[in-house]
């Protein structure tokens, strides 16, 4: 995981949800290559979420730009971008 350490936002602690999800979906090397901002964002941006269902939607997005690469919060990340 990289060193959260320099942020300037309050680091957040990956819920165990999210773990399990990154795990079945075989996706946290993809996670953890990102730059520790994106980590720490994607999982603000998931536990600020009142509602569940909106929990999941944030969650569901996460994963498929993991998946997908070359994107980050709906915006281009070419540096994530698979061939």
């Amino acid at each position: 995981m990289n060193n959260k350490s320099n942020l300037e936002r309050e680091i957040q602690e990956m819920p165990e949800f999210v773990r399990i999800a990154l795990q079945q979906r075989s996706l946290m090397v993809a996670y953890d290559a990102r730059p520790a901002y994106q980590q720490n964002d994607y999982i603000g941006w998931i536990n600020r979420a009142k509602l569940d269902a909106t929990k999941q939607k944030r969650l569901n997005q996460m994963l498929d730009e993991l998946e997908r690469g070359g994107v980050y919060m709906k915006m281009e990340h070419s540096p994530s971008r698979k061939n």
